[in-house]
């Protein structure tokens, strides 16, 4: 109980957004593995003491930004849609949410994602892609479009969730040059590509 009442106390998440600003701030310039605590807390106008009453080190930090960032984009995202038939409307608006998401917090993904490259972060978004695209596939059985296709599960997995990632990261390089609902829909003509042939 008081683990979650700390988790909602707005001066954690006010100390653990500057940090995350300051980190974000310190990449622009640095490479990961010349920052210090000290800097990170300088730059998020703290002191070091803070810093480790949030996190044991860098490493911890950079473990726990990307569980945060997962939990975020879980929650937009939603559980994957289990009905028999898809509806395409609302895939197209919940990946606009997701990409709306990325765009809000453009510079925080293109440093991890597009620009550093920090492979926890990569890592665990495919990871959480690839989990949820499992459980649309699983959860539609034989009436699955890979099932109906005759594609090998894991390929397509590998393929979906790369490909939305690998599109995601050259969005951010380029500077966002399309909106989240035009990006959408431009995966969703792709998808469709892919069912008409």
């Amino acid at each position: 109980m008081d683990n979650r009442k700390k988790e909602t106390d707005p001066r954690i998440v006010r100390t653990r957004q500057l940090l995350k600003e300051a980190f974000v701030e310190l990449l622009q310039e640095w490479e990961l593995e010349k920052l210090t605590v000290n800097q990170l807390a300088k730059n998020a106008t703290i002191n070091r003491v803070t810093f480790y009453l949030h996190y044991k080190d860098i490493s911890d930090m950079l473990d726990k930004m990307a569980d945060e960032m997962i939990l975020e984009i879980s929650a937009i995202l939603g559980e994957p849609e289990t009905n028999q038939k898809p509806n395409d409307v609302e895939n197209m608006k919940t990946l606009e949410r997701f990409l709306e998401h990325i765009a809000q917090n453009g510079k925080f993904y293109k440093t991890v994602l597009a620009t550093r490259r920090i492979p926890i972060f990569k890592e665990r978004l495919l990871n959480f892609l690839t989990e949820w695209l499992i459980t649309r596939i699983e959860s539609r059985g034989s009436d699955s479009f890979v099932q109906k296709a005759g594609i090998q599960q894991e390929i397509f997995l590998w393929y979906d969730a790369a490909a939305i990632l690998g599109t995601i990261e050259a969005w951010l390089r380029n500077d966002m040059p399309y909106t989240p609902a035009f990006l959408a829909r431009q995966f969703y003509l792709i998808h469709k590509r892919g069912l008409a042939e």
